[in-house]
């Protein structure tokens, strides 16, 4: 085989999702937007859904659609963009819930929708998507007159315990939804950790499911394994790759991978990084090119047939800090191009 294999392990991945939701009392939805974090969103919603997951978001009408389809009837699945122009027949069909994010969408919803289940979001001082308190108190009246199905605000820095705009969006949230009996929703995974007091009445996991920070106890989902296409002795003053941008200092053994930027690995990984050979560690030498990764293998016992970028000895986030990045874009970066294996 010439293409890497990502292999998903669902099982691990809906164990995250438990041990999330068992941490408070509010309903667990699971966050499978941008094709469940670039993992398939079909298999990892009927995954979640197996395991008791009965409200899901995404981040548009399209892939709410896809995920439809993927479960059937039933689940609530929300839609974060809102509604957008030209969303009304997807949303109506596909019996899909916008999250309202402006006046102009509520008007719209209003209009082409009347009766259609919908949210609310509420901008708690992110400046991202939502209603700001001006705009919330004067549409707060119609909204709540529609009995919105939900309303939600997203943490800005919820991953930073300490964040002082932690504990003011909560105040915010809380003054701005006071009184209401409406279900409420705020935390994602940072918030869930932070305190009992994020998590209202629906919780959002989402990176913590797929196994990243600031989840610590979160168990490994993905593993990403690399075939060697050939390897090659270079002397001590060769250098690898494009630019000569890495020279030997040692007589050396080279492995050449079968993957590259054109598959989701960023190509500013360059000499930071490193995979794995069974548990030797094998830097990557030279720059990442669009299909072709080089290694030093000189310190493995024998060629290996391929090697680990990701697995139990190097997490998403591992691989994010030598990037500069963070997990969500090396799982998000994943090429449709790996055979992909699901496991449970």
């Amino acid at each position: 085989m010439s293409t890497a294999t990502l292999t998903v392990d669902l099982g691990a991945l809906t164990a995250n999702w438990s041990a999330l939701a068992a941490m408070g009392r509010a309903e667990a939805a699971a966050v499978v937007k941008a094709d469940a974090y670039g993992l398939g969103a079909a298999r990892v919603g009927r995954a979640l859904a197996k395991a008791g997951a009965r409200t899901f978001f995404v981040a548009v009408t399209e892939e709410g659609a896809a995920l439809r389809q993927a479960l059937g009837p039933g689940p609530v699945i929300y839609i974060l963009s809102g509604h957008m122009a030209g969303d009304a027949d997807m949303l109506g069909d596909m019996d899909l819930t916008p999250i309202l994010n402006s006046l102009d969408q509520l008007i719209r919803h209003l209009e082409a929708l009347p009766g259609h289940p919908f949210g609310l979001q509420l901008d708690t001082g992110m400046h991202r998507l939502g209603m700001e308190p001006s705009e919330w108190t004067a549409v707060r009246d119609i909204a709540l007159a529609q009995s919105p199905q939900l309303i939600i605000s997203h943490l800005a820095c919820a991953d930073d315990l300490g964040a002082a705009m932690n504990t003011d969006q909560l105040a915010t949230f809380r003054q701005m939804t006071a009184g209401l009996d409406c279900p409420l929703s705020l935390a994602n995974t940072g918030g869930i950790l932070l305190d009992r007091a994020y998590h209202f009445d629906v919780t959002r996991p989402g990176i913590g499911m797929y196994g990243g920070m600031p989840f610590e106890k979160a168990r490994p989902v993905v593993s990403l394994d690399i075939p060697v296409i050939q390897c090659r002795d270079v002397a001590p003053g060769d250098a690898v790759g494009y630019g000569r941008a890495w020279t030997a200092r040692r007589p050396s053994r080279i492995a050449t991978l079968s993957a590259g930027y054109a598959d989701g690995i960023l190509r500013c990984l360059g000499d930071r990084a490193a995979v794995w050979a069974d548990d030797v560690r094998c830097p990557v030498v030279g720059r990442i090119s669009m299909d072709l990764i080089g290694i030093d293998v000189t310190d493995t016992s024998r060629d290996p047939k391929s090697v680990a970028l990701l697995g139990p000895l190097q997490g998403i986030d591992t691989l994010a800090d030598a990037a500069g990045t963070i997990g969500y874009e090396i799982l998000t970066s994943m090429s449709a191009r790996y055979t992909r294996r699901y496991l449970g």
